[in-house]
């Protein structure tokens, strides 16, 4: 049964480097309630459940938290500095003090998360889907009252997704979840916070996940009639008010009122939610000259019970031909694409000259220390700063955004920062490893359409039914029905 109260913001507000994330936000969290943090990227999800177990501190407002109120959070990324320890160290991490009877905790959470896991194995060796069954059998091992979950399905196959659905349906615990996973948060959603990255306040919904977005659409659309009707009366003042005022004497009087009418009917307007934002069609061009066989793997190595296990195949990918690589979390599907990217592959062959544009899940290709301009000018081949620019903005990439160092970027907005570097590089070959992780859900469809008309070779690896169907692909390798 949902009870009292145990998480209330009240006006709270919170800046980061002189920026403004939030604004008076206002909601309330009940115990045992399920509850989905929804917003664009960037608009500020994180920062709320930082917010929430106290590792960040508000500017002003309260946030209030009921007496004794254990909260655990799930990352979205497991922290670099924490890639070299072994699992057991991992988990150990995740306490203030010595727990002597780790190792049978560690057991218990890694079945509910349903992974098999050798306690002195080290974490970096662990492919993306397992890494994020790793972060939230880290949330689970504290046993607390409130799990904070940001972008859980991140990397999980199928099952890995129906695991958890299961698990937060079923379990005695408070749930909020950050996720752009839209059937997933439907399946268990009783209550929606919405936060708008560009008034940077919070809204509250009660209903299951497709029901608030239903609700929110209706709202936008409303004021967006309402601010037409206004926009038509507007100017009809404005016309009218120039008419008068060339008539002179007391005409003149009427124009000014007309003009003052106007002015408070643009005061009226509602802020339009420019959150529902998306990103503009784009395409990836390909690169001069490519023809022929761009790729060919005679062999590859994937991961059986811990150990790599050489199989013979037979690929051959040329220009416009789309291949997906598919299996469960764990095979090795991350350490493949790496090797073929970075030409370490010992069974495959990359033509030469082809440039290969790489959309690595974990974005460690990307110079965190770069500002976001300099990331895309480094990549840029004859553009000048205009064209990147405007092709910046077409990925919400504009303004003061171009300033900041990609370090201080979303993990969404890394996304669309990977995305437009594709665009920028001209690229011969493509290998994406997940490339909708962290993604706004609108965005999706666009970053499948440009993917589906790429004229280059592609290799995809993705969890995302959804996304693949709308993508062309020639051919599917399943590393799992290899012989």
């Amino acid at each position: 049964m949902i009870g009292e109260v145990i998480i209330r913001f009240d006006g709270v507000t919170y800046e980061y480097d002189k920026k403004l994330i939030l604004d008076s936000a206002d909601f309330s969290i009940r115990r045992n309630s399920k509850i989905t943090l929804m917003g664009q990227n960037g608009a500020g999800k994180s920062t709320i459940f930082q917010l929430i177990t106290g590792k960040i501190k508000p500017e002003s407002g309260k946030i209030n938290i009921a007496q004794n109120l254990s909260i655990a959070m799930a990352r979205q990324v497991i922290p670099r500095d924490q890639l070299d320890l072994t699992v057991r160290e991992f988990f150990e991490k995740c306490f203030n003090k010595k727990i002597y009877d780790i190792d049978p905790r560690i057991d218990s959470v890694l079945e509910i998360v349903n992974l098999v896991a050798p306690k002195d194995r080290i974490v970096r060796s662990f492919s993306g889907g397992q890494q994020a069954r790793l972060l939230l059998a880290s949330a689970l091992i504290q046993n607390a009252d409130v799990l904070l979950l940001d972008e859980p399905t991140n990397n999980l196959d199928k099952e890995g997704i129906e695991h958890l659905k299961k698990f937060i349906v079923e379990c005695n615990k408070t749930c909020v979840v950050i996720s752009h996973d839209a059937d997933f948060l439907n399946s268990f959603t009783e209550a929606l916070i919405y936060l708008d990255v560009f008034t940077h306040r919070t809204e509250q919904y009660v209903g299951n996940y497709y029901d608030a977005v239903a609700e929110i659409a209706a709202r936008v659309e409303k004021e967006g009639m309402k601010n037409a009707q206004l926009a038509k009366k507007i100017q009809e003042n404005k016309d009218k008010a120039n008419f008068f005022s060339n008539k002179g004497g007391n005409m003149r009087l009427v124009a000014k009122r007309m003009r003052d009418r106007a002015e408070e009917m643009e005061e009226s307007k509602v802020d339009i939610r420019r959150e529902d934002k998306v990103i503009k069609k784009f395409h990836i061009p390909l690169q001069e000259g490519v023809g022929g066989e761009i790729m060919y793997i005679s062999s590859l190595s994937i991961i059986k019970n811990h150990k790599p296990v050489s199989k013979k195949v037979n690929i051959s990918l040329r220009k416009n031909e789309h291949l997906l690589l598919s299996g469960p979390n764990g095979i090795g599907k991350s350490t493949l694409l790496e090797s073929l990217a970075t030409g370490k592959a010992e069974g495959a062959a990359v033509a030469e000259g082809v440039e290969i544009g790489y959309y690595r899940q974990d974005f460690s290709n990307l110079n965190f220390d770069d500002t976001v301009f300099k990331s895309l000018l480094s990549v840029a081949k004859d553009m000048n700063e205009e064209k990147v620019r405007a092709l910046a903005g077409g990925f919400l990439l504009a303004g003061e955004l171009m300033k900041n160092k990609v370090s201080s970027l979303s993990e969404g907005q890394k996304g669309l920062l990977s995305f437009a570097r594709l665009v920028l590089r001209r690229p011969g070959l493509i290998i994406l490893d997940e490339p909708t992780n962290h993604i706004n859900f609108r965005h999706i469809p666009v970053i499948a359409e440009a993917l589906s008309n790429y004229e280059g070779a592609m290799i995809l690896v993705s969890h995302v039914p959804e996304f693949v169907k709308k993508i062309r692909i020639d051919e599917i390798l399943d590393l799992e029905r290899l012989h």
